[in-house]
């Protein structure tokens, strides 16, 4: 088992490999964690772990709230997540490389990372200024058939994104050619259908790629199926996916 500790960034969302993350960094805690990335040289890898939250919040109160108007807000690298941080996040994560890391003059940061490698959370440490964690690296195994299913994905996520268009009264935009290597789409439609974290968390955590692939065809089945007996679905509807401001 290759396991390797490295900062741990929680969010309301998931990252995938291959795909890009922005991130608009602003908490003291993550502000640390920027400053402790910047210390590795610019030709050498600043990765960090994006595990999605399961229980609690990826932004701790910073200012007295509602209904307690007098309320302290919690502090600290684990300020939001329990007692027990771990059980507060989904157990499969993926390792960011930051590419860019820009400091502005308030303090906070704008960061541009993309995903590399899913990996297992075995434990969290908050004795430092941020969250850092021991992870278990996980092998991307294609599976039987991965080929011939990412071609049917491929059709399949074409089809959806006509009748998404269509729902939307959009015309569909031709953009350039989908990859067609398994792992490669699986990701990425993952990352593209619009589902809840817990969907999208299912689809990292499948065991291998065509285990991914097989759940996105019944997916996008579905999903093809509802927009079209509901082609004037509200874009509240359409775009039922949650935002976040880091």
């Amino acid at each position: 088992m290759t396991t390797v500790r490295l900062p741990l960034f929680p969010l309301n969302s998931v990252l995938f490999p291959g795909l890009v993350l922005p991130l608009n960094v602003f908490e003291e805690r993550y502000r640390a964690m920027m400053h402790e990335l910047l210390k590795t040289p610019e030709d050498e890898s600043r990765r960090f772990a994006v595990v999605a939250v399961r229980d609690g919040h990826e932004l701790s109160p910073s200012a007295p709230g509602m209904p307690d108007g007098t309320a302290v807000p919690d502090r600290g690298p684990a300020a939001g997540f329990g007692d027990d941080p771990l059980k507060a996040f989904h157990e499969v994560g993926c390792v960011a490389d930051a590419a860019t890391i820009r400091e502005r003059a308030d303090g906070s940061f704008e960061v541009l990372a993309t995903g590399t490698t899913r990996v297992r959370l075995l434990s969290v440490d908050a004795s430092g200024a941020f969250l850092t964690a021991e992870l278990e690296e996980l092998p991307e195994d294609l599976g039987d058939e991965a080929g011939a299913l990412a071609e049917g994905v491929l059709r399949a996520f074409r089809q959806y994104q006509k009748r998404l268009a269509g729902a939307r009264e959009r015309s569909l935009s031709t953009g350039a050619d989908l990859p067609d290597e398994p792992a490669v789409v699986s990701y990425l439609v993952a990352a593209a259908v619009m589902l809840d974290v817990p969907a999208r968390q299912r689809l990292l955590q499948t065991p291998d790629t065509a285990s991914r692939l097989r759940e996105e065809l019944k997916v996008l089945r579905a999903e093809t199926a509802i927009i079209r007996n509901l082609p004037s679905l509200p874009a509240s509807d359409l775009t039922r996916g949650p935002t976040s401001l880091n």
